[in-house]
């Protein structure tokens, strides 16, 4: 399946970690190092003759006799010397080794096909919670006034737009509003507002109006399904569904179709929800730029329609926080339900590496994508979670690690850490030669700390006695490339058949130049790279040893960190930034620049040991409920 962004909550850590590599790889451009045509260093040099372009060969069918002097080249982006003999030893078994990458080639393996390991985030001696309790809701909500008092007509019902799933349920199961009306107020709200949002790839109108036709009746007869029964609900456009195009927000895959819904797809329609539409996602789940090179767009942030809403699950958040759907389906690789999240102030759930099946979804990273809900209360989150997680029999990743939500459970008896350093002021000085960009975000961390500040005294008053924890000292940051090389396999045939040219991001931290830098990174790299997986795997067990939950700003080393080792969180809204916010580095409509800045939301984030999402959403929602924050929407008509 897939999800990933080159999250913007996570950019810093990444580039800082990838900085000597970049730096090298530019200087062997500029040593005139040829560029790298097929995977690992070693065969990359091997370049495309002439007559190859001329009658129409692939470029490794015609590739170059490998040379010594492509092994000096090749060994040197790999950081290994080699002598004349070896280099001599070496020729004829490279000439074999590209016959066996050309032979692979040749199998034309679809995206759907995972390799053939599994990874698995639970350390030697954990044992796993497996049995299903029945799920205990909330009491029956006290309904707005808004609620008791619209009638049937589609610009009345859309004073319901912003009701959670749990109030939208109870007026569905009391039958006080039909699935229908709600389904025809949410498509029409989103007709209306796509055209400034640009949440929405496909509307799936005819399949929702027929789900909830088939609800009412089945709830006037007495058939109730829980919660979702009734419930229009949007997709992300990575998960298949049958009739609609599946376009993973790239362009060349507009016209994409599969003939069977994604497992997440069939779990929901199983408990009644309504799907609605197949939501934006950045292109091939980077960002919120989708569609093609030739008519891009950028998915809006409601709260400030001048800036993205952050990606990949762009789509999802932007019309969750905008009243569009009642819920949302999201994905994460490293970060892509985080940061929409924080950027459009609703509440996302990052299940445990493991926990809900991908079967159907955009392959990214297989071992890091995860699908997840994105809300607009943590209730929600759970009561979608408790319909979509569990073993299908057909994504081997997933555990059966049971969730059981509770919403009478006692968070009081949970152990309560938090990243000290993370929330304490920042005393380094601004470089004297700091750039407009450095100074805007300088600024908007220092203002930005005082909402942090906030969090932690709203939750001592809770009565909750934080513990100071830090993060290991690992270099989680550089183990990341692990999932270029992935997402590139993910994508090799887009990459060799150059219709990577088509995607609308073509900067250098896009996916196409990034599928490219990724065959630089060799198979014995990536095997180390997943050893130090392991460690960072066991690091993150010790900390949990002394905690159940950690509070933690939205952004820093833990999201890396927690995405590798495939640990849960919970992003809740924390406030609304006031009219003295400092302004973003730029104001240009969609620019990467225009970030945070006045009236804009912040979030908080709260990490879980694995597969412990029920006290987890336990510890969130009671946060959610003191402080209020969720019930802030942006004002859109």
């Amino acid at each position: 399946m897939g999800k990933m962004t080159q999250s913007s909550i996570a950019s810093s850590d990444k580039r800082d970690s990838r900085l000597s590599r970049r730096r090298f790889l530019a200087a062997c451009s500029a040593a005139g190092i040829a560029n790298p045509l097929l995977p690992g260093v070693l065969l990359a040099l091997s370049s495309q003759s002439s007559a190859a372009q001329t009658s129409g060969k692939s470029a490794s069918a015609a590739a170059l006799k490998i040379s010594p002097e492509m092994l000096d080249a090749a060994a040197a982006i790999a950081g290994i010397s080699l002598t004349t003999e070896q280099k001599n030893l070496m020729l004829n078994g490279l000439k074999s080794q590209r016959d066996s990458v050309d032979a692979i080639r040749g199998l034309d393996i679809p995206n759907s096909v995972a390799p053939a390991f599994v990874f698995n985030p639970v350390p030697s001696g954990v044992v796993l919670d497996t049995v299903k309790r029945p799920i205990r809701i909330s009491p029956a909500p006290h309904l707005p006034l808004e609620a008791r008092t619209a009638t049937g007509s589609t610009r009345e019902m859309e004073r319901l737009c912003f009701l959670s799933v749990r109030e939208l349920a109870e007026l569905v199961k009391t039958r006080r509003v039909s699935s229908t009306d709600l389904t025809k107020m949410y498509l029409g709200r989103m007709k209306r507002l796509d055209a400034s949002l640009h949440c929405v790839i496909t509307l799936t109108e005819e399949r929702a109006l027929k789900q909830a036709a088939a609800a009412d009746v089945e709830i006037a007869a007495g058939k109730y399904r829980g919660p979702l029964h009734g419930i229009p609900w949007g997709a992300k456009d990575l998960l298949a569904v049958k009739g609609y195009p599946t376009t993973w927000g790239a362009g060349g895959f507009e016209q994409q179709h599969f003939e069977e819904d994604a497992e997440v797809v069939k779990r929901l329609d199983a408990a009644g929800a309504v799907l609605i539409a197949k939501l934006s996602m950045g292109a091939l789940a980077q960002g919120d730029l989708w569609g093609s090179k030739e008519h891009p767009m950028r998915t809006r942030n409601p709260w400030n329609l001048r800036q993205g809403s952050s990606g990949s699950s762009a789509g999802a958040a932007s019309a969750a926080a905008a009243g569009c759907v009642g819920f949302a389906i999201g994905t994460e690789t490293l970060g892509s339900i985080s940061s929409p999240s924080t950027r459009c102030g609703v509440t996302g759930l990052r299940p445990t590496f493991g926990l809900v099946p991908r079967t159907g979804a955009m392959a990214l990273s297989w071992s890091m994508d995860k699908i997840g809900p994105i809300c607009r209360s943590v209730e929600d989150c759970a009561l979608v979670l408790s319909a979509i997680y569990g073993p299908d029999g057909h994504d081997l990743s997933v555990q059966k690690a049971a969730f059981n939500w509770d919403a009478t459970f006692n968070w009081k008896t949970l152990r309560i850490g938090y990243l000290k350093s993370a929330f304490d002021p920042n005393d380094d000085p601004l470089p004297v030669n700091a750039t407009g960009p450095q100074k805007a975000a300088f600024q908007r961390r220092a203002y930005d700390a005082t909402y942090a500040t906030s969090a932690l005294a709203a939750l001592q008053k809770m009565g909750v006695s934080l513990i100071p924890l830090e993060m290991p000292k690992f270099p989680f940051g550089d183990i990341t490339p692990v999932l270029e090389a992935e997402a590139a396999a993910a994508f090799d045939d887009l990459t060799r058949s150059g219709r990577d040219t088509l995607l609308a991001g073509q900067l250098a931290f896009d996916w196409p130049n990034q599928f490219r830098m990724a065959r630089f990174y060799s198979a014995v790299d990536f095997i180390q790279a997943m050893r130090a997986r392991t460690l960072a795997i066991a690091e993150m067990a010790k900390l949990f040893s002394h905690v159940d939950v950690i509070v933690t700003p939205s952004q820093g080393t833990q999201l890396v960190a927690t995405n590798l080792t495939g640990h849960p969180a919970i992003i809740v809204p924390n406030g609304i930034r006031g009219d003295d916010a400092p302004k973003p580095a730029s104001d240009e409509d969609g620019s990467l620049q225009n970030t945070g800045g006045p009236g804009t939301t912040l979030s908080l984030t709260f990490l879980g040991a694995l597969y412990s999402e029920a006290r987890l959403a336990a510890f969130a929602r009671a946060y959610q409920d003191a402080t209020g924050f969720h019930r802030l929407h942006p004002k859109l008509d």
